[in-house]
């Protein structure tokens, strides 16, 4: 590419759009301004030549934010039906679419959840009266009505209904408002079920968008799931029924003396919570007996169950594949929706740096001159002055890049004298050989094994002394020095660029800290000392197994908070439901007639001079308020004695009470089931990546590297001059006068991010991904009839197929 052809990227090109933004039908209709102005000089006078091209530029402007739009649209996986279609749209889209916005939305939703921890039955110490609670969710409601207008005056009255997680949420809030002037006109509470729906609130959040992709994805697993666990019911009633009839002429076996008992201990049975317990009653009166149980186990809990996650395990992989798809093309869409805005009627064959640049000042408003150019330099691979449509394709990829001009010295310290250059050359080689390492790696597990012995020998009691351990300073100096020869050697900003380094400083840190913490008896701080075992993480960077295993758990690490997220609001929404039901059910010495009831007993006796105090804890194991409720269903989760829980319950209310632990038991078996399959997935889609590339480097994630002319950068430096009165040209300048001073004609710069799941997802499709494209393309021209192009110039365009502005996309 020839230097003096690159101005051409710069000229101001202010050609009428292909495409016309649909905010301008409203905007457009008194200003007397041509939408097709072209900035041409035989006007007839300079007052109206002025005055079009003022219109022309706001024209432009609109086009921009539009573009923004749809690219936001695209990334976010919003619906294009929810596109704001006229100005008024516009700025209530706007309004609801800043951070300010979705924090009051989180704001609003925590407020409501957290009032749980006020109301009756409410924790003792945040005990708040009813005109108090009341007033506050009545508050909170009337913000949520205002979010939802501002929603209705973007969407429009139509789209506002046919949106249906809105309308869910209009329905709640309809039922949440009436309950909460019905408690503060009364005074009083009453039994409120419905707060269980609260959580609808936090999950419409856009801050929570991934917590409704995991609720998506449950449900789209359920019609599997819930055939096989047909099934298992199935065999559990027939097994009910054969144990019935076998075991219950034995009296002293209360587990299968009713049908209701039968089935009750059976599924109690499938969790293995109460085996062999259940078993010995018959087993004592008949050997043979342990054949009924052994064969329920074998069919129930190693083959359905098994089954139940294999097919889950399957369904999820292909949600994932055709979520994937999905993305893709909704992304594709978007991108060629923004494109038909940018490009201008004389050139049809691509997007200017100027409308580029215009994009980027809505899509990111924050991002410097600076990193405008080069992301646009980074999408033309052409090297034209022009981003054509193919190039465009590639905007989410190369639009997240964090860009860091390339250092013109291999080490930090080449420009230091000699004698110093030699030195830190010397350290720097110490500190990347493999000897270096594989000492440290001795060190790190000599002091794992110190540790260990060191632990042993300790009896309870007092852990810490009042002297630090000799050990713990020698350690801790070796760490030391490795830090202060890897800082040295390599620099502090490559240092801190390692993941495994920070990780190291860290733990370095805190043993310093517990150091200082046990030489100055600091003892609130003590807790930090028994952080130094996380040294020995540093061992799986050997072996290449156990850094996949990592990498993929730090992978998984946002996708697993959304997951345990979702869990919670389960979890809110069953502790609600108890609270209402069993709310002071659970007490000590209550249960007294059930078969549970030494788990429930609390009494005191004297034996010899001392009292001796029997307490069965079970009846920690209540509903009385949110907190309480939500331990106890951790509890339920484990399975372990869950039973117990359970019976203790029923025998102070009802029998149907045990449907409320049989259901909340099956909803979390699927959660569970999710998130298993959502590990196996990642897991195996890493190996089978890692496999695919063997031969490739190590996984560093995506580095682009641009280079740009001195004269590039004064030619944006002029642009930005002419357009916006150069404000934004500071880093621009930086750039010029650091070439300046190293003699330089241009310089380089790295783009970084992270790997995401859906660039590797990328790698692994890429076969299948031209296919969704042809398909995609295929559909879309059947779905839109073929227009004569205007010129050979634009029938470039047509295979994109694209809707009028004046029509809707669904």
């Amino acid at each position: 590419m020839q230097w003096r052809e690159l101005p051409a990227i710069y000229f101001e090109d202010s050609g009428s759009p292909v495409e016309r933004s649909s905010y301008l039908i409203e905007l457009h209709t008194d200003d007397g301004g041509s939408y097709d102005v072209v900035n041409d000089a035989s006007s007839p006078a300079a007052g109206e030549c002025c005055s079009q091209q003022s219109s022309a530029r706001h024209n432009w402007e609109m086009n921009y934010q539009e573009a923004a739009i749809y690219l936001q649209e695209g990334e976010n996986n919003d619906k294009f039906f929810t596109h704001p279609k006229n100005a008024k749209a516009l700025a209530a889209y706007l309004f609801a679419h800043n951070h300010l916005f979705y924090l009051m939305e989180l704001s609003t939703a925590l407020l409501l959840l957290l009032l749980s921890l006020c109301e009756a039955p409410a924790v003792p110490m945040l005990r708040l009266g009813i005109f108090v609670h009341a007033t506050l969710e009545l508050f909170a409601l009337i913000v949520v009505v205002f979010e939802l207008s501002m929603k209705m005056r973007w969407l429009g009255f139509q789209t506002f209904i046919r949106h249906k997680r809105t309308m869910v949420k209009t329905c709640v809030l309809f039922v949440q408002f009436i309950e909460a002037i019905v408690v503060l006109v009364r005074q009083t509470s009453h039994v409120r079920i419905t707060r269980a729906l609260r959580c609808i609130f936090l999950v419409d959040c856009r801050y929570c968008g991934a917590v409704r992709r995991n609720l998506r994805q449950i449900f789209q697993s359920l019609p599997p799931f819930i055939d096989i666990l047909l099934l298992l019911l199935f065999f559990m009633v027939i097994f009910a029924i054969l144990g019935f009839y076998l075991f219950s002429p034995n009296h002293s076996d209360p587990y299968f003396n009713t049908l209701e008992n039968s089935l009750v201990n059976l599924f109690v049975l499938l969790t293995t919570s109460n085996f062999p317990d259940v078993m010995m009653p018959s087993y004592a009166r008949n050997p043979w007996s342990c054949v009924f149980f052994i064969v329920y186990l074998s069919i129930e809990l190693y083959f359905i169950m098994n089954l139940l996650l294999a097919v889950v395990f399957d369904t999820f992989n292909d949600i994932e594949k055709r979520k994937f798809k999905s993305l893709l093309l909704h992304k594709r869409t978007a991108i060629q929706h923004a494109y038909r805005l940018l490009v201008t009627k004389q050139r049809p064959s691509g997007i200017s740096f100027k409308h580029f640049e215009g994009l980027l000042r809505f899509y990111k408003p924050r991002m410097c001159a600076r990193e405008r150019y080069l992301t646009f330099k980074a999408l033309n691979q052409s090297n034209t002055p022009l981003v054509s449509l193919k190039d465009f394709y590639n905007f989410y990829e190369v639009v997240g890049l964090k860009w860091k001009a390339k250092r013109n010295r291999e080490h930090w310290f080449d420009d230091l004298p000699r004698t110093a250059f030699l030195i830190f050359k010397g350290i720097n080689i110490l500190v990347k050989s493999r000897v270096f390492q594989y000492t440290m790696y001795t060190v790190v597990a000599v002091n794992g094994i110190w540790i260990l012995v060191e632990t042993f020998m300790l009896q309870g009691g007092n852990f810490f002394s009042r002297n630090v351990p000799w050990s713990y300073i020698v350690f801790l100096t070796i760490y030391g020095v490795e830090l202060l020869l890897k800082t040295t050697g390599l620099g502090p900003v490559e240092y801190l660029s390692s993941g495994w380094n920070l990780f190291d400083f860290s733990v370095t840190l805190f043993a310093f800290l517990g150091l200082m913490a046990l030489a100055f008896n600091m003892e609130p701080f003590y807790f930090i000392v028994v952080l130094r075992p996380l040294q020995l993480l540093r061992l799986f960077k050997l072996k290449k197994r156990y850094r996949n295993v990592l990498d993929t758990m730090f992978e998984l690490f946002p996708r697993m908070a959304s997951l345990g997220l979702t869990l919670l609001i389960f979890y809110y929404c069953f502790a609600i439901i108890g609270m209402e039901f069993f709310a002071g059910v659970v007490y000590p010495n209550c249960c007294n007639t059930s078969t549970v009831a030494d788990s429930y007993r609390w009494v005191n006796h004297t034996v010899g001079n001392r009292t001796v105090v029997e307490e069965g804890y079970y009846y920690l194991n209540n509903f009385d308020n949110i907190l309480n409720s939500f331990v106890t269903l951790f509890e339920l989760t484990v399975v372990n004695d869950w039973y117990i829980i359970m019976e203790g319950v029923t025998s102070q209310t009802t029998h149907w009470s045990r449907l409320y632990f049989m259901i909340f038991y099956i909803v979390t078996m699927v959660v569970m089931t999710i998130i298993v399959a959502f590990i196996l997935d990642a897991f195996v889609f890493r190996m089978n990546y890692t496999r695919k590339n063997q031969d490739s480097e190590e996984d560093n994630g995506i580095v682009l590297e641009k280079e740009i002319s001195k004269e590039e950068v004064i030619g944006i430096i002029e642009l930005y001059k002419r357009t916006s009165g150069g404000t934004e040209t500071a880093q621009l300048q930086k750039i010029v006068l650091q070439m300046d001073k190293y003699g330089q004609m241009s310089t380089v710069f790295l783009g970084r991010r992270s790997r995401t799941k859906s660039d590797l997802s990328m790698k692994m499709y890429e076969e299948e991904i031209q296919e969704w494209y042809e398909e995609h393309s295929r559909k879309e021209e059947s779905q839109t009839p073929l227009q004569e192009p205007a010129s050979a110039s634009s029938s470039s365009l047509k295979p994109l197929s694209l809707r009028q502005r004046s029509q809707t996309v669904i």
